[in-house]
This record gives structure tokens, C-alpha cells and sequence, in this order.
């Protein structure tokens, strides 16, 4: 089956085909780091990791970049607001950023591109879309796209023509979703703001050109697939459309890959209403970084996530089987025959699991097919109708699978040495029928993070939580 995405742009879904087969090229809308990204930010770059993860394991070379905002209006607020410089303030959010990214798992991106370094790409397309015809300068030096010269402006967001207001100006980088004026590429110098001399003149680059450029100077003039969060539909990916076609007369983006919104009480989760939950905050009120993980990509990505105490629960309940299947698996030890039908058994699986992934990344009916196999080699695991060697080919199994997901514990995830040592001590106690002291010594593992179940095959141990 081939894979096949809902495009924004065509609002349909379509078979992906990428423009080089030897590299699929994609872009991600990375944060603006003015404070801690939430788990609604992380949904849609975890989406965008989820995409990144079934390519590859499907066989794709990815090449995978996502932007860094290190310069924009609320960072400028906000340094001011603290009295530090912008580069103080924006380091600060892009380390928590990157802390918080490793923590669930995220893989890094090929490219994490700050839009600071990229000055003199944002400059060079002011300059192409000047010498189109495309943008104009105003009297303070700030420069426009003159969004009358681009008919086709409006497609992405399905704006009506006769509703385009042309010919009047906004210079933030946000604004109301009807509010359809010429956008500013280049703001001109302003007290308390910082500036770049540059051939155009002094000044800094608008939110919108940024990620045109740098998308464009990693990726080239034209791409598989842009991904963010549905908000970013209009105005920013709009812009974005129109500044890259206007300056390179090739289409932009084969495929717009929008992400829609992780809600909280019922509301869209945003930091500009306070309805927000931060990752940190959570690991450090209990929560599983992997069962936080698999709470923000267990729902299908165009689908509203209602995201709580109930999704945490059921997020965790899941880990918990599959950490307790690859244990019992890992330990299990029989020399009798190996089980003929399991192969059969895996492969199966493992193309079900595709075949739902490949229906617009369909993550809901991929588990669900998970869950099934986990169900039948828990019941195989439970008769004894495994051998060893078929325990460790079904594990490999599911850690196949998880390269994708990214929710088991890692494979060299050893025990710390007095972890070690008091299972050591647990194992004696129970071979001198001591159970009052094997009580004791699992719940001291317990409380260092350590689950211990007791099985034909002796010990076994899995982490709880991380």
C-alpha cells in the first residue's frame, strides 16, 4: 500500500510521492522560544517526529528540518519586560525547549536552524521579491509583500478574493484571522529593538520570511511536506506560500501537513488564555515521559485531543502493557519447539500496522493491531507454547515496531548496581521461602523505580515510568 496524506492545500487526502526518491525533504514550524513550549506546541511537533519516525522505518531517507524563532515580537516583549537581550532570553527557552524535546523522545531533527543566523538568506529573498515586483518599502524601511501582485494568495486558508483587503498594511507578526493586508517581510529600526545593517538597510525580519528562507536554503525552492499546527494555517503558512512562490515561481510545498489542537477543559490549550500544561511541570507532578509521549500521538493527528487526567491514565495503563509484554518476554525461557505460526504471526502484524500508518499516518487502527498481537503472546507466553528463541524474535518484534512509536524502555536501559543487588538479595530470600523479606526488598526496588513480577522463569523487572 502506499502512503497517503491529507494535503490542506488540496483538501484531500493523496498518495505521497516525494520529489526525490532517494530523500524525502521536510520542514516542521519549530517554537518561538519567548517561553516554555506546552504539550499542545508538543503535540504538533511530535506528530511531525511520528511522520519522520514511519518514513524511515518505511524504508525512506528523510532529511528533516525544523526553525528555531529566535527573533519576533513577544521575544522582543519579553527580554524587554525582563530588561536582558533577546539572544539571553531566547537561549534560555531554547534550551528548555530541547530539554523537554529529549525528554519525550523526540528525535533531533537533521536541521534546527535559529532564525538569527539566517539573516542574510531573509535579505536576499527581500531582494528577489523587490526585484518581482512583489514587495515595496515604506518610508520608515521597513519592506511589504504586496499581496495585489499574487493572485493566488488565499488558496491554503480558502480566503474568498473579493475579501482580500489589498493595498493596506500590518506590520505584526499575528493578526485577526479576517485581516487580510499586505504583510511586512522587513521591519525597519525602532528604539529598544534590535537591527541588522544589511543591503536593503537596517532593520530585522518579519516571522513570516523567516521560514521561508530557511526552509528554502535547507531543503530548496520546492519540498515534500510542511507540517505544523492547524493555528499556523493562516496567516504564517499563507505568507510563507505566497513570499517562496513569488520569488521562485515554483510551487513551495507538495503536501501541508496541519496538526489539529490538543484542548483542556474543553478549550483550545494556548498560552494567551493561561489553558496550558507544560511538559516539565508534568514529569514533575508524577507523569511517565513515555506515557506523556504516547498520550499526544495515540490519537489520529487531525483529530481535537482532549488532554487530562483521563488521557494521562489511559496513556499510562498502555505503556504499562507493552512495558510488561517486553519483560515477560525478555525473561522467558523454555527449551521445548519453537511455535511454526509465529512468524507468520509477526509478519502479519507488522503489515496491518503499515497499512493503518499508511492511511494518513491512521495511528488509532496501528495500535489497535499492536495491542492484538501484545494480547496473543501474552496468552502464548502464559501456556508455554513459546521458545526462547521465539521470545526474543517476537521482543524484536515490538521493538520494531516501537521505532516508530518511541515508548519502550531502551534496550540498554541497565539497572543501576544496588538495584542489582537487592533483586540478588530478593532471589535468596525467596529461595529460602523468606516471603516476609522478598515482600520487603520489592517494595525497596519498588521505591527506586523498579517493578519486580515473580514467573516460571524467575525474576523479571521492568522500569515504572522514565
Amino acid at each position: 500500500m502506499t502512503l497517503r496524506l491529507f494535503d490542506t492545500l488540496t483538501g484531500a487526502v493523496r498518495d505521497f510521492v516525494p520529489l526525490d526518491p532517494s530523500n524525502v525533504r521536510i520542514y516542521s514550524c519549530g517554537p518561538t522560544v519567548y517561553g516554555p513550549a506546552h504539550v499542545g506546541n508538543f503535540r504538533s511537533f511530535l506528530v511531525a517526529d511520528l511522520l519522520v519516525r514511519y518514513l524511515r522505518w518505511s524504508g525512506y531517507t528523510v532529511t528533516w528540518v525544523m526553525n528555531l524563532t529566535d527573533v519576533d515580537d513577544k521575544i522582543i516583549r519579553g527580554a524587554a519586560a525582563e530588561g536582558i537581550s533577546i539572544d539571553v532570553l531566547a537561549e534560555r527557552y531554547a534550551a528548555r525547549f530541547l530539554a523537554d524535546a529529549a525528554t519525550l523522545r523526540m528525535t533531533t531533527p537533521d536541521a534546527l536552524p535559529r532564525a538569527t543566523a539566517h539573516i542574510p538568506e531573509m535579505v536576499a529573498l527581500v531582494e528577489r521579491l523587490l526585484e518581482r515586483g512583489h514587495a515595496y518599502r515604506t518610508d520608515d524601511g521597513s519592506y511589504f509583500f504586496r499581496i495585489s501582485s499574487w493572485p493566488a494568495y488565499g488558496r491554503l486558508a480558502r480566503l474568498e478574493p473579493d475579501r482580500l483587503r489589498t493595498g493596506e498594511r500590518v506590520a505584526a507578526d499575528q493578526y485577526d484571522k479576517d485581516d487580510v493586508r499586505d504583510f511586512a517581510l522587513w521591519k525597519g529600526p525602532r528604539d529598544g529593538e534590535p537591527s541588522w545593517e544589511t543591503s536593503i538597510g537596517p532593520g530585522r525580519p518579519g516571522w513570516h520570511l523567516e521560514c521561508s528562507a530557511m526552509s528554502m536554503h535547507y531543503l530548496g525552492p520546492s519540498f515534500d511536506i510542511h507540517t505544523g499546527g492547524v493555528d499556523l494555517v493562516f496567516p504564517h503558512h499563507e505568507d510563507e506560500i505566497a513570499q517562496s512562490e513569488a520569488a521562485t515561481d515554483r510551487p513551495f510545498v507538495v503536501t501541508w501537513l496541519h496538526c489539529a489542537h490538543l484542548q483542556m477543559g474543553g478549550e483550545k490549550m494556548a498560552k494567551s488564555t493561561g489553558n496550558i500544561a507544560r511538559v516539565s511541570e508534568l514529569i514533575e507532578g508524577g507523569v511517565s515521559p513515555r506515557a506523556l509521549r504516547y498520550a499526544l500521538v495515540a490519537a489520529h493527528y487531525r483529530t481535537g485531543l482532549n488532554f487530562g487526567d483521563e488521557s494521562l491514565a489511559a496513556a499510562t495503563a498502555a505503556v504499562d502493557r507493552l512495558d510488561a509484554a517486553a519483560a515477560a518476554l525478555a525473561g522467558y525461557r523454555s527449551d521445548g519447539p519453537g511455535d511454526p505460526t509465529l512468524p507468520a504471526l509477526l509478519s502479519g502484524t507488522r503489515a496491518a500496522f503499515a497499512a493503518s500508518m499508511d492511511d494518513d499516518l491512521g495511528i488509532s487502527p496501528a495500535l489497535a493491531t499492536l495491542f492484538d498481537l501484545v494480547r496473543e503472546l501474552n496468552r502464548r507466553v502464559a501456556v508455554r507454547a513459546l521458545s526462547s528463541a521465539d521470545a526474543a524474535m517476537a521482543l524484536a518484534a515490538l521493538r520494531d515496531v516501537d521505532r516508530v512509536l518511541g515508548v519502550l524502555p531502551d534496550e540498554a536501559d541497565e539497572l543501576e548496581p544496588e538495584v542489582l543487588a537487592l533483586l540478588d538479595a530478593r532471589a535468596a530470600a525467596r529461595a529460602a521461602r523468606d516471603w516476609a523479606e522478598s515482600d520487603r526488598l520489592r517494595e525497596e526496588i519498588a521505591r527506586r523505580g523498579v517493578l519486580v513480577e515473580d514467573s516460571r522463569d524467575g525474576q523479571r523487572w521492568r522500569r515504572t515510568g522514565g
